[in-house]
């Protein structure tokens, strides 16, 4: 009994020295990533969010085959297995098909993860259009006064679209003591940004890094004088007519958004910015963003990945891949999100769900490609 006592004793000890060292180093947003272990679809409801308003709602009108083709036994399996929660084709900018499982449907809040990336793209080249941003080659340091010196001073908005900027950033979502961890379930945004460093020479090596769309964020909330949120529904999800607001996860009450994720919608709602790359950033006769931005934007950056081969898969934080011959390019979010457009079908394909596939995109693509 006296020597469980001790253990008793040393075991709350430790337990509070832990507790002491993690409020101490500013590692609070251990506690969630300890607790959660996992980031997931449903996470706006465990973090504060700020809305992005819609405008007038513009329906999308349901195509006269609607749901007439049905899904290949093959490919409802595919879905099905990785958990997906639902599944949209848009051809000739009405719905051909759509389907939604485990509770969820075309109403239902999901987040969208790296898709965000792609969001804030559009947001830059607005901007731009705007001449809220002079150009891509714009200096980060004219705008985050923290980046003035050493590497980061060679920052430019290209770099952090491109995902070159090379910044001291690990990818690494297994590890809770990571950064990405940390800018996930962190309450300090504006610390990070603040404080991350530019190890290796900017515009050479494209390594994917969810810390240059954050960064990017900050370019842009300073350029625009607005919150995210607040840019994003009067410039993009107002003028895309869509049905419902959107949430933007946030870092804390008030603060800044997870601008590299956290974006949570519904899949008719995300299928407009198909829609809107579909057709050079027109939407429904009105140009929301430049025709020249979105060719840019979905054609490989001049740059080599991390084996020393050209970069020809990534843009200006939109992916692409040759499908039956034809190009096609997406968004995609880490749990196998996307939101696929295939300009010479005229289509626009959302999948959301829990799980990823790593050949899913192609699947899709070849599957719409066969069967529409």
């Amino acid at each position: 009994m006296r020597r469980l006592k001790k253990i008793l004793l040393w075991a709350i000890i430790v337990l509070v020295v832990i507790n002491v060292l993690i409020v101490a180093t500013d590692n609070v947003y251990l506690y969630k990533t300890f607790y959660y272990q996992t980031a997931g679809i449903d996470d706006y409801q465990i973090f504060d969010n700020r809305t992005v308003s819609a405008g007038t709602f513009v329906p999308i009108s349901d195509a006269s085959g609607y749901n007439k083709t049905k899904l290949s036994e093959d490919f409802r399996s595919l879905l099905e297995r990785y958990h997906s929660i639902a599944f949209l084709i848009l051809k000739n900018d009405s719905v051909a098909y759509e389907e939604y499982w485990d509770g969820y449907n075309a109403d239902s809040y999901s987040n969208s993860f790296s898709i965000t990336k792609s969001i804030v793209s559009i947001l830059t080249g607005i901007a731009i259009d705007e001449q809220k941003i002079k150009n891509i080659d714009q200096k980060v340091s004219d705008f985050i006064p923290e980046y003035k010196e050493g590497l980061n001073a060679m920052l430019t908005v290209r770099h952090l679209l491109t995902m070159s900027a090379g910044f001291d950033f690990s990818e690494s979502y297994s590890n809770p003591f990571s950064l990405t961890a940390r800018i996930y379930y962190g309450n300090d945004l504006d610390d990070v940004v603040k404080k991350i460093k530019v190890t290796q020479k900017p515009g050479v090596i494209f390594n994917y890094q969810s810390i240059s769309t954050l960064v990017l964020a900050f370019v842009l909330r300073k350029a625009t004088g607005m919150t995210l949120a607040k840019y994003a529904s009067e410039k993009l999800w107002k003028p895309l007519g869509a049905k419902h607001d959107a949430l933007w996860s946030l870092d804390n009450n008030n603060g800044v958004e997870k601008a590299y994720c956290c974006f949570n919608s519904n899949a008719l709602d995300f299928s407009r910015i198909g829609l809107l790359y579909l057709h050079k950033g027109m939407f429904h006769d009105k140009q929301i963003i430049s025709e020249e931005w979105v060719n840019e934007s979905v054609q490989s950056a001049p740059l080599l990945d991390e084996n020393g081969y050209p970069n020809d898969c990534y843009g200006y934080s939109w992916w692409f891949l040759n499908c039956k011959g034809e190009k096609v390019f997406y968004a995609k979010g880490i749990l196998g999100q996307y939101i696929i457009v295939i300009p010479s079908k005229n289509i626009v394909a959302v999948r959301l769900g829990e799980k990823k596939h790593p050949g899913m995109v192609n699947e899709i693509c070849e599957y719409v490609f066969e069967n529409y």
